[in-house]
Parts: structure tokens; C-alpha cells; sequence
């Protein structure tokens, strides 16, 4: 299956890579762990996955402003997503996205991306790649 979708730019940039799909918002401050990527919220259903070097794909964040500065600090430590894809950005991501240089697009139907997808971000252009 190939899909290509189109939506809102939030940070230009070009990336591709494995989609990590989250169905609940997340939230980097506490959530996150910026060394390393993996999600520590318990109650998280992505609890224990590594979001490092994945197109991470999601409703939007959550939580305190300070986790703009958390995903820099997931950039500067090499555990970064490689692009971020959301349904809906607020301010936190957004923010977190343009500072730590992520490619990121929103007013995305995410419902179409599932985990294990090859996923490429373009500008404002997200072509999904599926094995049957």
C-alpha cells in the first residue's frame, strides 16, 4: 500500500523513517526520557518503547510548557524522533519541533499510519508505505 496525505507544516523539513503510532497524546516533561527517548509514563500505552530515530505519530502533546525544552534535550542527546506527525499541534510540541529542528506536520488523519509503516515527511507531504 502507498498513501500520500497532506497537512499543515509545523517545522519544514524532510525525514523518513519507521512510524511509532501512538493512539494517546503525550506528554515529554516526566513522560519522556530525554536521554534516551523512552516513554516512562505508566500509563502510557507506548510505556517502555524508545521514541529515538522513529517518525512519531500522535494526537498532540500535553502537559507543561518545559517539554519544548525536553525534546531539544532528546535532540542534543541523539534520542530524538525523526520527525513528529499530529493530528492536532498545540503550542508545547510546536515549540519543542522549531527549537530542536524536527520536521513537523499537523491536521494529519493519523488513524491511516500504523506502527511498523515506512513513513516519509516532506514539507507538508506525508507518503506512508505499508507490506501487505
Amino acid at each position: 500500500m502507498h498513501l500520500t496525505l497532506t497537512g499543515r507544516v509545523i517545522r519544514s523539513g524532510e525525514a523518513q523513517g519507521e512510524a511509532l503510532v501512538s493512539p494517546d497524546p503525550i506528554g515529554f516533561l516526566g513522560g519522556v526520557e530525554p536521554e534516551t527517548g523512552v516513554i516512562l509514563d505508566p500509563n502510557h500505552p507506548l510505556k517502555g518503547q524508545s521514541i529515538a530515530g522513529k517518525v512519531l505519530v500522535f494526537p498532540h502533546g500535553k502537559g507543561s510548557t518545559v517539554g519544548s525544552y525536553t525534546i531539544l534535550r532528546l535532540k542534543r542527546a541523539g534520542a530524538a524522533p525523526l520527525a513528529m506527525i499530529n493530528a492536532g499541534s498545540e503550542a508545547i510540541t510546536a515549540v519543542g519541533a522549531i527549537i530542536a529542528d524536527i520536521p513537523m506536520v499537523d491536521q494529519i488523519d493519523i488513524n491511516f499510519i500504523q506502527t511498523g509503516d515506512w513513513v516519509r515527511v516532506s514539507g507538508e507531504r506525508i507518503e506512508i508505505r505499508r507490506e501487505e
